[in-house]
């Protein structure tokens, strides 16, 4: 059945939607302009880790531990941003953190010894990971103004935003820029636009759209906005996106950080899908350029390629991913990707050279390209979940795999090679298979109260 298609007993025509007011398509490119400053900030500095490595003189463990310490901050701060969001709102905790995050990423491009590398990090992990449930929930505020998919293009924007940093920190080594000259430019510049983007967010309470979307709630065919000129009324919810939201049934039975048993072991669920998702990520992030240094003796500049390779992909991957998720649902998508992600970094490893590496990473970057918006999705959708709960419980779990997986590469590759520690990709797409019925599939509408899973 098409998600677009009228459902049984749906009143609703199926003619297209109403036009999104203008504070609304504002208030997206402000959001998609805070994901693309969120990947570029940091993974300007992923480039850099050789130098880092080789001036701090460390081994692959110290440096996969210290890299692996870097998410408990993200694990801590993470369980402050439901409270954070509810007493500052969204858009201005998104907007502040990512500040502080610029700042502290100056700390790590003048590291000068393991201790100060992984407190630096630490710090980092922490504002990231309170910027990023803040934006993706300011960003399911938007795609519920417009009635359709629109999350997977913001992480489209992360990762745009994550390849234009990859280049520039490659393009700074090649050249000698000092680092604390790149991270002083990364303060100002990147800083500066994050304060921009606030200027173009939804205002009011983040709640507002769930309420109006909810069953029995308040009628979600809006007044005229002001800011489109009282000629485009706030698009009504549709069960083809996560503009449909259940109500929230009441209370009852035993509760687990106020959500039910079912409720909670659902969104554990997909916090493993982005364990695994993150960890593939991190194959790139934190080992690409050195596993291109070490196993291909290469130059700095083609040794960012790896990264670059997989943040691109996933750039593609996410741009596209809108259309190929509502014709194919989060489930199927996931599945053939966890495929195309397992075969791509398997034939990198059986075949090695600096090209196939390249197009591994990237095929691995490609097939894990929807999980993270899709998750984030899912999440906030659960029924019985308060808000902001479900995203930040998710959100956890993924740093706790930012937190585990470093360090366990770095092991094996002190004890193996960093070739056969990589061995453990095709082994997270594997997870990521068993984990996806977790998703939605193709009809994502809400059945008897609760998100279908089977």
């Amino acid at each position: 059945m098409n998600a677009h298609s009228p459902q049984p007993g749906d009143a609703r025509p199926a003619t297209p939607s109403p036009g999104v007011a203008a504070d609304a398509r504002r208030a997206r490119w402000a959001v998609s302009l805070l994901f693309f400053l969120n990947g570029a900030s940091f993974c300007a500095i992923l480039p850099r880790y050789p130098e880092l490595v080789e001036h701090i003189g460390l081994s692959n463990a110290a440096f996969g531990l210290a890299v692996g310490l870097g998410p408990l901050g993200g694990l801590t701060a993470g369980l402050t941003v439901a409270a954070l969001m509810t007493r500052f709102g969204s858009a201005r905790v998104s907007v502040a953190a990512q500040v502080v995050a610029s700042t502290v990423h100056l700390a790590v491009y003048v590291s000068g010894s393991w201790l100060w590398l992984a407190v630096s990090l630490f710090l980092a992990a922490a504002a990231d990971a309170v910027t990023d449930v803040a934006m993706n929930s300011h960003g399911m505020r938007v795609e519920r103004r417009y009635r359709r998919s629109i999350m997977n293009s913001y992480h489209g924007w992360w990762s745009l935003g994550a390849v234009t940093g990859g280049l520039l920190g490659s393009l700074a080594a090649q050249i000698a820029l000092p680092t604390w000259g790149q991270g002083v430019l990364g303060l100002v510049v990147f800083g500066a636009l994050a304060l921009l983007a606030l200027r173009g967010m939804l205002p009011g309470h983040d709640t507002l759209e769930r309420e109006q979307a909810a069953p029995g709630g308040a009628t979600a065919q809006a007044a005229p906005s002001a800011a489109s000129g009282g000629a485009t009324a706030q698009a009504a919810p549709s069960a083809a996106s996560a503009a449909e939201v259940p109500a929230d049934p009441a209370p009852s039975g035993l509760r687990i950080a106020g959500m039910a048993p079912r409720a909670l072991g659902l969104v554990l669920a997909l916090g493993m899908l982005l364990v695994f998702a993150g960890s593939t990520e991190d194959a790139g992030n934190t080992w690409g350029a050195l596993f291109m240094t070490s196993t291909y003796a290469v130059g700095p500049f083609v040794a960012g390629m790896a990264f670059v390779a997989l943040q691109g992909a996933q750039t593609v991957g996410r741009f596209t991913g809108d259309a190929v998720v509502d014709r194919l649902g989060d489930r199927t998508t996931a599945r053939i990707g966890a495929l195309v992600s397992a075969a791509g970094m398997s034939f990198a490893l059986l075949v090695p050279s600096p090209v196939t590496a390249v197009i591994g990473f990237a095929l691995a970057g490609w097939g894990v390209a929807t999980l993270f918006p899709a998750v984030y999705r899912a999440a906030d959708e659960v029924p019985g979940v308060p808000h902001g709960v479900g995203m930040t419980v998710a959100g956890w779990l993924a740093r706790l795999g930012f937190f585990v997986s470093p360090p366990i590469i770095g092991a094996l590759a002190d004890a193996l090679t960093l070739r056969h520690a990589l061995w453990l990709v095709p082994l997270y797409a594997l997870g990521i298979l068993v984990v996806s019925g977790a998703l939605a599939g193709r009809d994502r509408g809400v059945e008897e109260g609760s998100v279908r899973t089977g």
